[in-house]
């Protein structure tokens, strides 16, 4: 990030105050496709697609120098099963039943590659159908559970990943995802992780997106307050079932190309489906951009948890701290370590610009070399969202007593650095 890259952006949040960014609004109409990584720089992406909040496509070329474009897929641009099956095979890898509903998604169960490799193989030849039904590995922590070959290279344009770097900093999970499927394998609709970006990159095959700007999912649940599952049913043209879906716009859709890689949006509901065999990879990330959007949503969780069990409030011992529990245990974080999230990438920012050394040395393996206007640009964000954790009713109540450093004392410590990298 440059000096004027670092204005652009204070004068964006400036103007935001302190609201989530990409709030609800009208769809652009169309998906911008970028051609060249030449004339792309990460300013471009991050002024007209980050901060706005608006999904867009890199083409092909962005991907062409993959290690897994070269050795995942055959020279006629299908799935090399043979490579797969003598590289992984023994990967344990999680499996989606596309053909069952459980809740708004589709159950799990665990099997080996070189199994569902088979599976997939049978699937194709009996001419796209199979007893099992139609199965999506998804989710697979390749990264994580392998010492993997040449996958991928991280481009510069997602390389400000909080998310990941805080995971890798615990050395106990990850947000990085290979799926695979055949034609007719699909996602549900929803919504990111933490209400996380996401980037998707086609290995071989074709997708079809289905986005849905933030708010526009409201127009789109049922009498009962639910989301749907399936975005495409008739079901929602029953208007006593789904009585607001005439004010819900049409779907921003796209076709996603093999090599092509699609910038999903925080908040942007979507449902995407396979209409070739395909192979993604795929990443959630978090950073300053996104960063009071995950705190919005914590927020309306916790919400959520306090009014389900809002009857137990005077009678059940030490109730706000079970709220806390509950939400972790539903939505994979909850306050506190909200507060560990925020303290790890503040203190490596405050780290490398007490230091003056390059923030790539800080991105964790990505190696962004985004330099200390991104370091500035980080630390005034997290300081703007602690301020508001501090303030919050919630977070008070939250036993703080053997945090180190007192999220009160990390709040100065940060405010202070903002007013002096001001000149920066």
């Amino acid at each position: 990030m440059d000096r004027e890259t670092l204005a652009f952006a204070e004068s964006h949040f400036r103007r935001l105050r302190g609201q989530p960014a990409g709030g609800a609004g009208a769809s652009p109409g169309r998906v911008d496709f970028i051609a060249s990584p030449a004339s792309f720089s990460y300013a471009d992406f991050f002024k007209r697609y980050l901060l706005p909040n608006v999904p867009c496509v890199f083409s092909c070329a962005f991907t062409e120098g993959w290690g897994c474009r070269r050795r995942w897929v055959t020279p006629g641009g299908r799935p090399d099963f043979q490579h797969l099956l003598r590289t992984y095979g023994d990967a344990v890898v999680p499996v989606a039943d596309c053909g069952r509903q459980e809740y708004n998604a589709h159950p799990k169960e665990h099997m080996l590659l070189r199994d569902y490799l088979r599976y997939w193989t049978e699937h194709i030849e009996s001419g796209y159908s199979s007893p099992r039904g139609c199965l999506y590995l998804k989710d697979w922590h390749l990264c994580r559970d392998s010492s993997v070959e040449d996958v991928f290279t991280l481009p510069v344009y997602f390389s400000s990943d909080w998310l990941n770097e805080y995971w890798d900093a615990l050395d106990v999970d990850d947000y990085r995802f290979v799926y695979m499927g055949p034609a007719g394998s699909w996602s549900p609709f929803h919504a990111d992780i933490f209400r996380s970006f996401s980037w998707s990159a086609n290995i071989c095959g074709r997708k079809k997106w289905l986005f849905f700007p933030p708010g526009q999912e409201e127009a789109l649940r049922d009498r009962h307050g639910g989301l749907p599952y399936d975005v495409t049913s008739p079901a929602l043209l029953d208007s006593h079932l789904y009585p607001r879906h005439g004010h819900c716009s049409p779907a921003l859709e796209l076709t996603q190309e093999a090599g092509e890689m699609v910038f999903v949006p925080s908040g942007w509901h979507h449902q995407v489906h396979n209409l070739e065999d395909t192979i993604s990879i795929n990443h959630n990330w978090v950073n300053g951009c996104n960063l009071a959007n995950m705190w919005h949503f914590l927020q309306q969780e916790l919400r959520a948890v306090q009014q389900e069990v809002s009857q137990w409030k005077e009678t059940m011992p030490d109730w706000h701290h079970h709220c806390q529990v509950i939400m972790r245990s539903c939505t994979g974080i909850n306050f506190e370590e909200f507060y560990h999230f925020l303290k790890v990438i503040a203190e490596r920012r405050l780290l490398l610009l007490a230091e003056g050394t390059d923030s790539g040395a800080m991105e964790g393996s990505a190696g962004s070399g985004l330099g200390p206007h991104q370091a500035a640009f980080d630390v005034s964000r997290i300081t703007e969202v602690l301020a508001s954790v501090v303030a919050h009713p919630d977070f008070q109540k939250v036993d703080t007593g053997m945090f180190s450093p007192r999220p009160e004392e990390l709040l100065q410590q940060l405010e202070e650095v903002v007013a002096s990298t001001e000149s920066i």
